[in-house]
């Protein structure tokens, strides 16, 4: 392992930073700029029985690929509104797993050979291998031969990764899958259970049905995506129960164990399920507990499992050397990134990035971007070795979902500005709009919606704004960043339009959503 030229010291490196991810790549490049020695991490993680994580699927591979499966999902419903525009075509398209799979497996391995590239050409060491820190500034390092090394490092920076969590339900890693491997399948998921009503779990359930597969999304309550905007959830949750997600509410699963042979050589004709959606061989039942009815059970074909992550910081050391950790794993830190112990430092951890990004803003419990991963990151290495540099700004962070129809969010749910300014200095703007491209086809006028939050003392400041519809993030990214300048609804209103494009809804919203319940209880709706 090359190790990159710098300043002698008493430490074989400078700079230790744990995590392959867009804020340990980002922190590792800034403290090459400062002429420090830095080797990079990416550490062997278990995933489930029998896989391990790869530096392909980071926080930043992870994202895309996201989006990727958003489009495929949205690919067969453009075959169909393309005929609407006149065209024709000679063979009836059908979708490929085998195709969508190939493609995402070679964007993760072209995204781990670029991320290696980047850290080497910067002048970063590079290693693929497990670790664990023994002594204040001493780690073991096991490479993916086994051999065990020890380094000694001044700084340390952990950005940790995330692993699925599991149920603990009998059969649950035997038989279920998560998003980390439903991927690499080679055979099409069929009837899919998706279990829990996380942002993921939504998301895999948006996709699967676009791709043509039944699928069941099954709640533990009653709400989906809990500690999102309510109206927005259940706009969401609308939409997908007409895109044709079946919910089962108020369900936990209890139980999991296969019923049929896995016959991985079932031609596609078998694979056609009795409502026609998509059918993989073989089965699984799931035993499912009802909160007020009986017990029961049902077949599958896939039981994914979305029911949160988990921190990646356990038997790695860390209670050795005094970092604490919430009960959940999380790593404790400041506003700073700095753990109880001086010289370790975590990117986007708990009491910083958990709770002014997700606790204050009201967008839910939803994972750090890699945008902010890395701004993080930058900011800490320069706080490390440029002198004084201010904490990372968790205010105003955008977010998207890659539901069936996009949504996205920057700053406040209605829910959190009620409470946090009062009902009563609180104004909402809101409207129903219908994209252009949608006027030649057979789609709902409200199906697209916009709200934009206002706290009216502070002249009608912008502390929300919300979008659901086609490219929701593109839209709401440019409106993060007049927020973030203290957007009025006066400057708003005062933007010019962009015609024909659908972003222009923002800056003509008169109607206030109490004035819509006024005229709905007056019968005028």
């Amino acid at each position: 392992m090359e190790q990159p030229i710098g300043p002698l010291s008493s430490f074989d490196y400078d700079l230790l930073v744990v995590g392959a991810g867009s804020g340990g790549q980002a922190v590792a490049k800034e403290a090459v700029g400062f002429n420090k020695r830095v080797l990079v991490i990416d550490p062997v993680t278990p995933f489930s029985e029998g896989t391990t994580s790869v530096l392909g699927w980071s926080s930043v591979t992870m994202a895309t690929v996201r989006k990727l499966l958003h489009r495929a999902s949205q690919l067969g419903q453009d075959i169909q509104d393309s005929k609407k525009y006149g065209w024709r075509f000679k063979e009836t398209a059908a979708h490929s797993w085998g195709g969508l799979s190939d493609a995402l497996l070679g964007h993760a391995e072209s995204c781990v050979l670029g991320v290696r590239r980047d850290l080497t050409e910067c002048g970063a060491a590079y290693l693929r291998a497990g670790w664990e820190m023994l002594a204040t500034h001493v780690v073991e390092v096991t490479d993916t031969d086994g051999r065990k090394s020890r380094l000694s490092v001044g700084t340390l920076v952990i950005d940790p990764g995330e692993r699925p969590r599991y149920p603990g339900v009998p059969g649950d890693r035997e038989h279920c899958v998560t998003s980390n491997e439903l991927f690499s399948r080679p055979r099409p998921p069929g009837r899919t259970l998706v279990v829990g009503g996380s942002p993921e779990g939504v998301e895999c359930a948006g996709f699967l049905a676009g791709l043509g597969h039944e699928v069941t999304l099954m709640l533990p309550t009653s709400d989906l995506l809990p500690g999102f905007d309510l109206k927005m959830s259940q706009k969401i949750e609308n939409h997908m129960l007409v895109h044709g997600v079946h919910f089962l509410y108020e369900h936990t699963l209890s139980k999991v164990e296969q019923i049929g042979a896995q016959d991985e050589g079932v031609s596609a004709a078998a694979l056609l399920g009795a409502r026609g959606g998509l059918r993989a061989p073989g089965g699984l039942r799931a035993s499912l507990l009802s909160r007020d009815g009986p017990a029961t059970q049902e077949d599958f074909d896939t039981v994914l499992l979305t029911v949160g992550i988990e921190p990646s910081t356990s038997n790695i050391g860390l209670e050795r050397v005094g970092v604490k950790c919430s009960p959940d794993g999380r790593i404790l830190v400041n506003e700073l990134d700095q753990t109880s112990v001086d010289h370790v430092y975590c990117l986007c951890s708990s009491s910083s990035s958990s709770s002014s990004s997700s606790s204050s803003s009201g967008l839910g419990p939803h994972c750090p971007s890699s945008v902010l991963r890395a701004r993080s990151g930058r900011l800490l290495a320069h706080r490390l070795y440029g002198g004084p540099t201010p904490p990372c700004d968790y205010c105003n962070i955008p977010l998207v979902l890659f539901t069936p129809l996009e949504y996205s969010a920057c700053g406040l749910s209605e829910e959190r500005a009620n409470a946090t300014f009062g009902e009563a200095n609180i104004e909402v703007y809101h409207s129903y709009y219908w994209p252009l491209e949608w006027t030649v086809l057979p789609r709902d006028k409200n199906s697209c919606y916009v709200k934009v939050i206002c706290h009216v003392p502070d002249q009608e400041r912008v502390v929300g704004l919300h979008l659901m519809g086609p490219h929701a993030g593109d839209i709401v990214q440019g409106f993060s960043a007049a927020m973030t300048c203290g957007l009025t609804k006066r400057q708003l209103d005062a933007t010019a339009g962009l015609q024909p494009t659908a972003a222009q809804v923002l800056t003509s919203l008169t109607v206030t959503q109490r004035e819509s319940e006024a005229m709905m209880v007056r019968g005028n709706c």
